[in-house]
């Protein structure tokens, strides 16, 4: 963290990387040098559990002993196991599957969810569950513990957890049955409804190997065998399949696909708040085609996503035509979107990801092949290169406009390598020279050909204001920006760029906004007892990167920057001091406020480091 310092005037000089709050709201600065006590001021945020975070900053020795870095080979040892670390919590790995899983509804019998639900079973006498009522009840006194009034009932007219909702008591009676209003139900799923759920039948093909690949496989087979004189034919043939919907993506506001993070109740905030186009969290082709249905589950859409995407994640021409053919066959989305971007070390490895980046004939036999599949747009999602200080984007995007726009639709750069991570600045005067060499003609140039019209750039990294934003757009030529982190830590900014202002927004505000997103992820995920902890960890993981944002109101001069950490300070009330925190005990503390109390033992380490704030 940077200094703060005094002037001879006695005014406060925050240095670079520093936000700048104003003097009133900040606390705990050390009397003797005028030095932020950095002790006390430390920062976690949220990337340690805060009952072993100081045990992770020691480094001990085989004998159980705490090891300063006296040793030379000890600090090389500690610097690379810090580097091999940066950005990852791996120490979470099936946490979240862990808990959930605790969540048993009984302890000496399993019980037929469905005869709980509805009061009646498919199965009749044949159910090989429990069908006791009694029982459950007197094993769960508590199972509607939360509240008296559903969320989804209030707004449905019905909860499809029945008996096991947290919120029971505001829609069962005589104890367990299910109170339904049914011509509500039917008005309000008419307009408020999610798509793209997986049929079992098709679940059952791909698991069972027999759904029908033939057409993917044929043109993943015949690109995988001609020359490169045939493929630079191929491309200008016409697209065997014209495009149900061509899309103008320029000058819309695009919010990236996250992973984690970026799910579908995060999506209708951000809807509200203006977002244009929303893309769904990266799903591996590979689970897709084995019909995981967690997998499955990212591909899902509400009705008031206008524009949606889908992004995959895969290596092979063959893998990605299949998966192309049966989104298109099965689904209800309007472009698909490649990871070139993925930096993890498992995708990478395995061929996908950034190391795309690096096999451009790999990538031209993956456009003919999933273009010709299907008749959804087509767009790539990549970084400036792998390695640092060597930059590969431009080189590769002058070799892909020769792709006609039926085929390839828009390419998007984040700016910064796979090696960098998110450390450092965005580098956007590079991504305006990939916007410079895009916009060029093609090799036809016929710009009468709509086959043939300059490549669209989306450019991405570091947006949190709408300063930035049309400093962005308008100084590096970019067709579009796609904004990511900077929608996390306040997603009411995409109100903000179409209104052109900063909006000072309140803690209850903020709180209302949460109580929406709880309210979304109970409709998407239940709310029985593992919907709720569910809903309560994807609401965890988002106020990992909430609480970075700072109250328009306390700083100094606007806007903040991404990367800009502030000193300890507080709110306007206790409830933005609260929000401001941290530490993941103010974050359950948070959740707990909207989803009840936690369970004995609840632990939470956030997915994400975040080396870079």
């Amino acid at each position: 963290m940077e200094k703060l310092n005094d002037n001879q005037d006695g005014d406060i000089i925050i240095e670079k990387g520093v936000a700048p709050i104003r003097k009133e709201f900040l606390i705990e600065r050390c009397p003797t040098n005028n030095v932020v006590d950095k002790k006390n001021d430390e920062f976690i945020s949220g990337v340690e559990n805060d009952d072993n975070s100081e045990n992770k900053r020691k480094i001990s020795n085989d004998n159980g002993s705490e090891n300063h870095g006296d040793n030379d080979d000890d600090e090389n040892t500690n610097e690379k196991r810090k580097k091999k670390m940066r950005g990852q919590n791996k120490q979470r790995r099936g946490q979240m599957h862990k808990a959930v899983k605790q969540l048993g509804e009984t302890r000496n019998h399993r019980i037929c969810r469905a005869y709980f639900r509805e009061n009646k079973c498919p199965f009749g006498d044949k159910c090989t569950f429990s069908h006791d009522i009694d029982a459950y009840l007197k094993e769960n006194p508590d199972r509607n513990d939360i509240g008296d009034h559903c969320p989804n009932f209030e707004r449905y007219g019905k909860c499809n957890a029945g008996i096991f909702c947290r919120y029971g008591s505001g829609h069962l009676r005589d104890g367990h049955f299910n109170v339904i209003d049914e011509e509500k139900y039917e008005r309000i799923s008419r307009e408020d409804r999610t798509m793209n759920y997986l049929s079992k039948d098709v679940q059952f093909q791909l698991r069972k190997r027999k759904y029908d690949f033939s057409e993917a496989n044929r043109f993943s087979q015949q690109i995988c065998s001609v020359d490169n004189i045939r493929l630079a034919e191929l491309k200008k043939e016409p697209r065997p399949k014209p495009l149900k919907r061509t899309i103008d993506f320029r000058g819309k506001l695009y919010l990236a696909p996250l992973t984690t993070v970026g799910n579908l109740p995060f999506r209708r905030i951000c809807k509200e708040f203006g977002a244009d186009i929303t893309c769904g969290e990266m799903a591996v082709c590979s689970s897709l085609l084995e019909g995981s249905s967690s997998e499955w589950a990212l591909i899902r859409r509400h009705s008031t996503e206008d524009i949606f995407g889908v992004q995959l994640c895969g290596s092979g021409p063959d893998q990605l035509a299949r998966c192309a053919q049966i989104i298109s066959n099965e689904c209800d989305v309007d472009f698909i979107d490649l990871n070139m971007g993925c930096p993890i070390d498992l995708v990478y490895r395995k061929g996908a990801g950034c190391a795309l980046m690096e096999r451009r004939r790999k990538l031209d036999n993956i456009i003919y092949s999933v273009t010709s599949v299907t008749n959804i747009p087509f767009t790539l999602k990549m970084r400036t290169g792998v390695h640092n200080g060597k930059n590969i984007a431009k080189n590769l995007i002058n070799s892909l406009r020769e792709w006609p726009r039926n085929r390839l639709a828009m390419i998007a750069i984040h700016g910064r390598s796979r090696e960098q991570r998110y450390t450092k600045s965005a580098d956007w005067s590079y991504i305006g020279e990939c916007a410079v060499d895009a916009h060029q003609s093609s090799i036809n140039n016929n710009d009468d050909n709509n086959d043939y019209k300059p490549l669209p750039i989306f450019g991405s990294g570091d947006i949190i204001s709408y300063e930035d934003y049309y400093e962005k757009l308008e100084k590096y030529n970019v067709d579009g920006i796609m904004i990511g982190r900077g929608a996390l830590i306040k997603p009411w900014i995409f109100t903000e760029i179409k209104e052109k202002r900063v909006w000072d927004i309140r803690s209850s505000e903020r709180m209302d906004i949460l109580r929406r997103y709880v309210n979304y992820g109970l409709s998407n995920w239940g709310s029985d007892r593992e919907g709720v902890e569910k809903t309560r960890w994807f609401l965890l993981e988002w106020l990992s990167f909430l609480h970075r944002y700072i109250p328009v109101g306390l700083l100094e001069r606007l806007p903040q920057q991404i990367n800009d950490r502030p000193p300890r300070y507080r709110g306007r009330d206790d409830l933005e001091t609260l929000m401001s925190s941290s530490l993941c005990r103010d974050w359950i503390s948070i959740s707990e406020m909207l989803l009840g109390p936690v369970d004995d033992g609840f632990q939470f380490i956030p997915k994400h480091k975040a080396s870079s704030y």
